[in-house]
């Protein structure tokens, strides 16, 4: 009989021990951040470099559109004023040079946007990349077990934007890991 009490009370106390070890499981926290993407975009000093390389690249093209579009402006000017006086064969042939020279700046202005456009993204992927192994590493390192980039509402003791600007500014020096690795 004491054999069989000590064999249930065994059995009573193994649970009994399983539900002790719960409350330190259970207080196990799940931590939680937040990036704010666009505060990256202008505040981090890739971010900035990338805009400085663009402006610089497309500098001399910009001008030239809005020196061409100064052209053109003072064209019709010019023509509007003296339409009066030309004769209907003058005033319809420079009409038209000012339709193509008009068609001609509406082309590479849209050219020049659609390029604009498409470099803006491609650096700004790389910056995006970038900032995303960035994230990465900082919540390895602290332990986050999710980062969000979107929120309706988040406390800012869970934002770690700072962090992560910080980090992007202290790699700009250090030269960036090959993709893929």
């Amino acid at each position: 009989m004491k054999h069989l009490i000590r064999a249930a009370a065994g059995v009573l106390l193994i649970p009994a021990l399983a539900f002790a070890a719960v409350p330190a499981q259970a207080q196990e926290t799940f931590r939680i951040g937040f990036v704010n993407p666009d505060r990256v975009l202008r505040e981090a000093q890739p971010a900035k470099t990338a805009q400085a390389k663009l402006e610089a690249e497309f500098l001399k093209r910009e001008k030239d559109l809005t020196s061409q579009g100064d052209a053109l402006k003072a064209a019709s000017e010019k023509f509007e004023r003296e339409a009066p006086t030309l004769s209907e064969n003058q005033r319809a042939t420079r009409q038209r040079a000012l339709v193509d020279q008009d068609r001609d700046f509406q082309r590479k202005r849209r050219e020049f946007q659609e390029d604009l456009n498409s470099r803006k993204n491609e650096e700004l992927q790389q910056v995006y990349e970038r900032a995303n192994r960035v994230v990465k590493q900082v919540a390895e390192a602290e332990k986050y077990d999710a980062i969000l980039q979107e929120a309706i509402y988040i406390n800012p003791k869970h934002d770690i934007t700072d962090k992560v600007i910080k980090a992007l500014n202290a790699s700009v020096s250090s030269p960036a890991p090959a993709a893929g690795k």
